[in-house]
């Protein structure tokens, strides 16, 4: 990754990330980068500095651990400091394996558009489909078609250069009909599901290792040509360290408009991304293709506590305390918090997002804020209890 590079990963210790304070003339900075051969030498193609490889010419290299290990490093030197993107062509080689799961998908699409609960939280309604926690829902649906379509090589290749083994994967059907719009730049889970004001509460740090906790990919079920409206990118863009709080202004997207560029996929071919990169699902400009793809939303096997603990139950027990509390003025307001946030859960995902749908923004409520809630507004505790369980029962498939 050659050319100037800013060593943005690397936040003075007197940086507090926020939306005013982001700098476009550093994020342009950050931007000045070029992909050359000599930093990609297992790649087929450069591309818009996007390195293009060949499901082929890697599976040879896996004859050698040592070989391997060269193209983990390289492809995680891409997605860490370079174009932050690359692309394996002909991941999957037998297309009976995508037809498969294409048309199982399918079916499910049109089960849940009669059931109701279809759709695609971040369009419109009725302009796409979306299908949420598809990799379990294939797996019920036809166990075998599972092993072959989740057993690809490709797939744990890219996954294992960003995350490394015992990864933890999910993913979701995305299915944009002609005439479907294009989304606007964002970043992605962790910090890119907060709004920015949210986002900014957390140290420079953490921005940057909320990158390091996931990877996005997609599986194209389909021929993509540009005016389907493949994923727009913006290469080098993960290097920004405020990207999670500036990508709503206005500046930062125009510039993503100016500089993003787009790739033609395969289907059967497979697109890799930090989600720190700049990126936006194109809009479908076809009048005959319903563009398909599968995304991958894929975890490192950190993101575990050590002890399993019963929130839900120690949320019942302490609400009562907590009304008390409050209406005694025995605490304050921000140490009744501060109990709050040792006891219940702040955090809204994982979650079954067709029964638990965000509202008023990309998450659902927390059993924190529905917790902060109660207490705010003095509900009864037979009131929040009931409110409690059915949040617990929404989160599950």
């Amino acid at each position: 990754m050659s050319g100037p590079q800013k060593q943005s990963y690397a936040p003075h210790p007197t940086d507090w990330y926020t939306k005013q304070s982001a700098s476009l003339e550093e994020f342009l900075e950050s931007l000045e980068g070029e992909t050359v051969e000599t930093d990609v030498p297992n790649a087929v193609a450069i591309e818009s500095d996007i390195p293009v490889y060949r499901s082929h010419e890697l599976r040879e290299l896996f004859s050698a651990t040592e070989g391997r290990r060269q193209v983990l490093a390289e492809l995680g030197q891409v997605l860490f400091q370079g174009a932050g993107t690359f692309v394996i062509q002909n991941a999957y080689e037998d297309m009976g394996v995508l037809d498969a799961a294409s048309e199982i998908f399918n079916q499910i699409i049109e089960r849940e558009k009669r059931s109701g609960s279809g759709g695609d939280h971040f369009a419109k309604a009725g302009a796409n489909d979306r299908i949420w926690n598809s990799m379990q829902k294939l797996c019920e649906a036809d166990p075998a078609t599972f092993l072959s379509y989740y057993g690809n090589d490709m797939v744990a290749l890219g996954c294992e250069a960003w995350l490394g083994p015992n990864y933890k994967m999910a993913s979701q059907v995305n299915l944009v009909r002609p005439g479907g719009e294009a989304q606007d730049a964002h970043r992605d889970y962790h910090l890119g599901f907060l709004p920015a004001a949210q986002a900014a509460k957390y140290p420079p740090h953490l921005h940057h290792m909320s990158a390091a906790l996931t990877l996005q990919a997609a599986i194209a079920h389909c021929d993509m040509p540009i005016e389907s409206g493949p994923t727009k990118l913006l290469p080098f863009s993960q290097r920004y360290g405020a990207g999670y709080v500036a990508y709503t202004r206005t500046d930062f997207r125009d510039v993503f408009e100016e500089r993003c560029v787009q790739l033609a996929l395969n289907k059967g071919d497979l697109l890799f991304f930090n989600p720190a990169l700049y990126h936006a699902a194109g809009a479908n400009r076809t009048a005959n293709i319903a563009r398909m793809a599968n995304l991958l939303q894929v975890s490192s096997a950190f993101g575990q506590p050590m002890e399993t603990i019963d929130r839900t139950g120690m949320c019942k027990r302490l609400y009562p305390e907590l009304r008390a509390a409050k209406e005694e003025s025995k605490l304050s307001a921000q140490e009744l918090e501060n109990a709050v946030t040792c006891a219940a859960d702040g955090y809204a995902f994982p979650t079954s997002l067709d029964n638990d749908p965000p509202t008023g923004g990309l998450a659902p409520q927390t059993q924190k804020a529905l917790t902060l809630q109660a207490l705010r507004e003095n509900w009864e505790t037979e009131r929040y209890n009931k409110a409690l369980l059915d949040q617990e029962s929404r989160r599950h498939t």
